[in-house]
């Protein structure tokens, strides 16, 4: 029995050694640059020198209040361009809690995702702190998904080429939290994006990584990435995973995948879906037949996105439409269709239009053949002109609507187009200034918002009172009083078609 119990003892007294030399070694244990010198020069004044020119080259910031971005993780000669006009939405006068990396495996496949927690990133531009203390938070807490698993990390390319933009733009003295998914599970990406989604706010940023077509010809990658890069900007999970289907099934000459970070993409919408705020925006496209190293025969295909959110409150009793604005806008959705059934894109020249069609705010597209539905898609989108949201919402009615097939050329002769336009959202303190029939309501709290269009307590006969709980508690999952304590917001349907 002495001889068990000095064993016992030796055997605690080994396992405390070897977690207090574990947690040394997460101290200890940087990881160091792999794709430098492969992917970008490893030469720390060539690679300020080429960030330099990659920025001066890049589109200019557009974006307010930034929540996350899309970048590409190719050799910088072939997409560093697009990269920097991602990076270039920063704020750089923000100083961010955490810079959340996360990026898809390209080189194993293992359960659930692997965060570093072993010690800090460097690149040829210096170290880089990782937040360990909360990457081991994540994994301690959540161990059916996250691991502690550094090999995963060792040899991938698709976090550490975006670290220099980072450094460049916002120095050394930053947070990252970098996140390798090594699952093709949709279950277990919307567990980490539950898992991560309460660091999605204005103190963190989220940096995610991915190309998109590979290998096809320089025009099917164009076709590929522009459907793809508008099923991501309707953030709707669904529509991007049936997008990805549908061009898999096209057997596009050549074309491996769609979207090589489509994991680490579809986390991120799983994360944004329910919040009716988000804006996705296109930054820029190219692709690798674009840079002077690249050809047109087999190119990859890479997209800057730009995820942001932002309230605005003007009143909507400011907000008018002409009838000349009305038949303009009804005649850019048709021409809108037109030409990307036609030529897969489209052109837009706002020079024309009135302060009223440029103004941000909401829409709905909805499509008809013979009175039958044919597809609907809108936004509540509060910080993008009105003319941008009817392009992308008659693309994605004629296209992305999951409950039907996409719009063909000869379908689309007998189409009639309506569009819903809804007014700049107006905060209001008291549903005393809801008028039912009149107004339609948008609850928010927190990352839960619900909405009900003006015409349901017309065809329900609710009162007032009706109208804002059931929104609270059906729409916004908040409960049935949950308003009392949320933001309240009213807006105004302006309905037209071509009927």
């Amino acid at each position: 029995m002495k001889y068990i119990n000095n064993l016992f003892l030796i055997l605690i007294l080994f396992l405390m050694l070897n977690c207090n030399s574990q947690q040394k070694n997460i101290n200890m244990m940087n990881r160091t640059p792999y794709a430098a010198g492969k992917f970008y020069t490893n030469n720390k004044t060539e690679l300020t020198k080429e960030l330099q020119q990659l920025f001066s080259k890049a589109e200019p910031n557009s974006t307010k209040n930034l929540l996350a971005i899309i970048s590409p993780h190719a050799g910088y000669v072939f997409s560093g361009q697009v990269a920097a006009s991602a990076f270039n939405q920063i704020d750089t006068t923000k100083k961010y809690e955490n810079i959340f990396i996360i990026a898809s495996s390209h080189v194993m496949l293992f359960d659930g995702a692997s965060v570093y927690c072993n010690g800090n990133y460097e690149t040829p531009l210096g170290e880089v702190k990782v937040n360990t203390e909360l990457a081991l938070k994540l994994v301690n807490g959540n161990k059916d998904v996250f691991q502690n698993y550094p090999e995963p990390h060792y040899k991938e390319h698709s976090i550490e080429v975006q670290i220099p933009f980072l450094q460049y733009k916002l120095g050394n003295n930053l947070q990252i939290v970098p996140i390798i998914i090594g699952t093709d599970s949709v279950d277990v990406l919307k567990e980490i994006a539950n898992i991560l989604k309460p660091y999605f706010n204005s103190k963190n940023l989220f940096v995610i990584s991915s190309d998109f077509s590979h290998y096809p010809s320089y025009t099917d990658a164009q076709s590929a990435d522009s459907h793809t890069t508008s099923a991501i900007i309707t953030n709707n999970p669904d529509v991007l995973i049936a997008t990805l289907s549908k061009n898999n099934a096209k057997n596009i000459n050549k074309l491996v995948t769609s979207l090589c970070g489509w994991t680490s993409v579809l986390t991120l919408m799983y994360i944004t879906e329910k919040n009716q705020n988000i804006k996705y925006q296109k930054i820029q496209y190219q692709n690798s037949g674009d840079s002077f190293y690249g050809d047109k025969d087999g190119v990859v295909g890479y997209t800057a996105i730009a995820i942001s959110e932002k309230i605005k409150t003007n009143d909507s009793s400011d907000f008018k439409l002409s009838e000349d604005d009305k038949t303009i806008l009804l005649k850019f959705a048709r021409n809108t269709i037109n030409n990307y059934l036609e030529k897969g894109k489209t052109k837009v020249d706002s020079t024309k239009f009135s302060n009223a069609v440029k103004t941000s705010c909401g829409a709905f597209v909805t499509l008809h053949i013979n009175d039958s539905l044919r597809g609907c898609v809108g936004s509540f989108s509060q910080n993008t002109p009105l003319y941008k949201v009817i392009e992308e919402m008659a693309i994605a009615s004629a296209i992305h609507d999951t409950r039907f097939n996409p719009v063909t050329k000869s379908e689309f002769e007998k189409i009639k187009i309506e569009i819903s336009v809804l007014t700049p959202l107006k905060k209001v303190s008291s549903i005393k200034e809801i008028t039912l029939g009149k107004h339609g309501i948008y609850i928010k709290k927190g990352y839960n918002s619900g909405t009900f269009l003006p015409q349901v307590a017309t065809e329900t006969g609710w009162t007032v009172e009706d109208f804002v709980s059931r929104c609270s508690q059906d729409k916004a999952g908040i409960g049935w009083d949950g308003w009392k304590n949320a933001e309240l917001y009213t807006y105004e349907a302006i309905v037209f078609s071509e009927k």
